[in-house]
């Protein structure tokens, strides 16, 4: 048998054969869930008591006190200024340092 012009040119384009088409496969990306931050199971005085032990509190600090990465001390942080238990006492650049408020 002889082998066409059209069979060689589809042969080196990997094998397809005359009439099909090569499909493509395509993700179907489902939409993003929100993960909220899962803070410690300790109330303020126990984490102000973990992080007492601390010179200066500051988020990696806490992190490495409280054993969680640094955007749940972040938060944690956070939460305690607003209720007035730490205040910010410096820093710079989203590099803050707290200390207990009196």
């Amino acid at each position: 048998m002889e082998k066409s012009q059209d069979d060689n040119a589809n042969s080196a384009a990997g094998g397809e054969e005359k009439g099909k088409k090569k499909t493509e496969k395509t993700k179907v990306v489902g939409e993003r869930k929100r993960v909220d931050v899962l803070l410690p199971r300790m109330n303020d005085q126990e984490l102000m008591k973990s992080l007492a032990s601390l010179k200066a509190i500051t988020v990696y600090g806490a992190a490495r006190s409280l054993a969680v990465n640094a955007a749940v001390a972040k938060s944690v942080l956070s939460s305690l200024e607003s209720k007035g238990l730490v205040k910010r006492a410096g820093g710079y650049s989203g590099h803050y340092i707290w200390t207990p408020a009196a």
